[in-house]
């Protein structure tokens, strides 16, 4: 799971590397739309918690046939979001970009990109969801080569289709989204072969993907909570961006540089979170919840020594970091700040994601889901907004609340998580 996230962190870098040699304009537009295409990734990413939960219960029963019967129908619910969402947000791109407080300009060079992105997003929802299948079975190493395959494409394929490199057409920006989409349908084609395949834990059939009401009610009821969980804390970064966006482009490219960084740290490390969320669902269906508890608190130990190390560097060596991705002055100062605030509450972060995933795995998404809302839509948004307009520090405000936030979710779950109540959860 972690060599899985860390193709995903590549992927992220990659792309905003060819990206930022477009201007900060271009920069901006991808941060933009990545905000957006976050609350997208916390339907799929919601969804996909109830996916890992039930389906790693059901392997830990030794029942193969309702994990298969449930993947079926995640997979349902998957194509029937993705279309939805698809076909609703791509109608306003340009619209979605000025209300995120885009210039025109911005509007203008980015508009196609957003489209692309978002009309496509069902190659994403469907990379999340069944490979939260395939980690619920313990099929980890299909999901690696899945992200693999897609971002490997994805980091080839870019810079041909920004650049017009050969063959390819030169479509600038748009390019880039061309690229993802290409990449991730790919591995979507992967996965369905796997799943479709003799080999492997769960083995999907035509008849699993019939609409099965108590099924669909089983997976939705935990769902609904992870998606609010998610959507808590994407729609917290969209505020964040729209706050950034009052200090003009230089301050969001920045900051998008200093996330992409920020994320390709986070991505393994949610490996390893995954993992363990991994093993509490297959050990408590099991019956042995004491060794659900231990796994998570390996998985802690490791993931804030990982981070705390990375931590380090970042602050460290944030301007020689940041400068790999831009040359202009305003970008480089901000984010060089971002990257450097930002990282401090690395270790904090580390245990915060393992204990999130010990509760998901659960199947107790109403827990994660609590903590969100009151740390970052009642904390960090909030937070935001005082100390870059009232106090008047600007973009320096927003980039210290993002480690107070998480900071503060951090311990509050390490304290519910010693309770033990996650261990009681039934699905």
């Amino acid at each position: 799971m972690v060599l899985e996230m860390v193709m995903e962190s590549l992927f992220a870098v990659a792309d905003v590397f060819w990206v930022s040699h477009l201007g900060k304009e271009a920069i901006a537009v991808v941060g933009l739309t990545e905000s957006v295409m976050s609350l997208i990734y916390a339907v799929a990413i919601g969804t996909s918690f109830a996916a890992t939960a039930i389906v790693a219960r059901r392997i830990g029963e030794k029942d193969p046939a309702r994990a298969a019967q449930a993947a079926g129908q995640i997979i349902l619910i998957g194509v029937t979001c993705a279309a939805v969402i698809g076909a609703v947000f791509a109608s306003f791109a340009p619209q979605i970009l000025r209300w995120m407080g885009a210039d025109e300009v911005t509007v203008a060079l980015g508009t196609n990109f957003t489209r692309t992105m978002l009309g496509g997003n069902m190659t994403v929802f469907m990379i999340f969801l069944i490979n939260a299948i395939f980690r619920g079975a313990g099929d980890a190493v299909i999901a690696m080569r899945t992200l693999w395959l897609a971002n490997a494409l994805n980091i080839v394929l870019g810079p041909c289709f920004i650049f017009g490199l050969g063959p390819f057409p030169e479509l600038g920006i748009t390019g880039a989204a061309v690229a993802t989409n290409l990449g991730r349908g790919t591995g979507v084609l992967y996965q369905l072969w796997h799943l479709a395949g003799v080999r492997g834990r769960v083995q999907l059939h035509w008849t699993h993907l019939k609409p099965h009401f108590d099924d669909l009610v089983a997976i939705l009821r935990p769902a609904w909570n992870g998606i609010a969980q998610l959507l808590i804390t994407t729609t917290s970064w969209v505020g964040l961006f729209k706050i950034l966006a009052l200090s003009g482009s230089a301050a969001l490219a920045g900051y998008t540089i200093a996330i992409r960084m920020v994320m390709f740290a986070l991505m393994p490390a949610w490996g390893l979170a995954n993992a363990g969320a991994t093993l509490v669902g297959q050990n408590l269906g099991a019956q042995k919840p004491d060794r659900a508890e231990a796994a998570v608190r390996i998985a802690t130990k490791f993931n804030m020594l990982f981070l705390g190390a990375v931590g380090v560097v970042f602050v460290a060596l944030s301007h020689l970091i940041v400068s790999c991705f831009t040359k202009e002055p305003e970008v480089l100062l901000q984010g060089t700040r971002a990257l450097r605030i930002v990282s401090l509450a690395f270790p904090l972060y580390a245990a915060g994601m393992c204990y999130e995933g010990a509760f998901n795995g659960a199947g107790d998404t109403a827990t994660p889901t609590r903590l969100n809302f009151f740390c970052f839509w009642l904390g960090q948004v909030p937070l935001a907004w005082i100390l870059a307009r009232v106090v008047g520090l600007g973009a320096l405000g927003v980039y210290i609340s993002v480690p107070a936030s998480f900071s503060v979710f951090a311990l509050w779950a390490r304290f519910l998580f010693g309770r033990g109540a996650w261990k009681l959860k039934k699905v």
